[in-house]
């Protein structure tokens, strides 16, 4: 018993235009729903461009002020490396001068590295006959004591 609308105004509509009503609704509903969620990702896209933005922009900013900083930083280092070898050459300059300041310890450098004689001592320098020979033959003058320079030199102007 299913009635159909004639159109004699009670209130009552057709199946199919209960459907067509509902499903203009629905199509309705779905619509705002899409279109409020295009706003709101639209308006993230736009928060979110902004965003990166500020990000990109503070990144380009402060990478030139921390390649200083890591570099200064380097140099600093650096700096106090030198520093501590200073500091540690000034210690044996200050030891060596205090050393210096000893009669006997001057004596015995000049009697090693100048080979001098109290008075009254005699001084003998043994030669190994090889070793001159090697020596001769060696270019090298700097591992020799001075006096051996000068008379080789003495000798060579001799010669000619």
């Amino acid at each position: 018993m299913a009635r159909r609308n004639s159109g004699t105004g009670d209130g009552r509509f057709s199946t199919a235009t209960r459907l067509r009503l509902l499903g203009e609704q629905t199509a309705a509903r779905v619509y705002r729903s899409q279109t409020k969620r295009q706003a709101r990702r639209s308006r993230l896209t736009g928060r979110a461009a902004f965003l990166a933005l500020v990000v990109c922009s503070l990144v380009v900013a402060l990478a030139y002020p921390m390649r200083q900083y890591v570099s200064q930083r380097g140099d600093v280092a650096e700096q106090r490396e030198r520093m501590a070898d200073a500091e540690q050459q000034v210690e044996r300059l200050r030891d060596e001068k205090a050393r210096l300041q000893d009669d006997m310890y001057v004596r015995r450098l000049a009697r090693e590295h100048l080979h001098y004689v109290l008075p009254g001592e005699t001084g003998y320098i043994m030669i190994d006959p090889e070793a001159a020979e090697q020596r001769r033959n060696d270019e090298g003058s700097a591992d020799r004591p001075w006096f051996s320079n000068v008379w080789e030199g003495v000798d060579d102007a001799d010669r000619d």
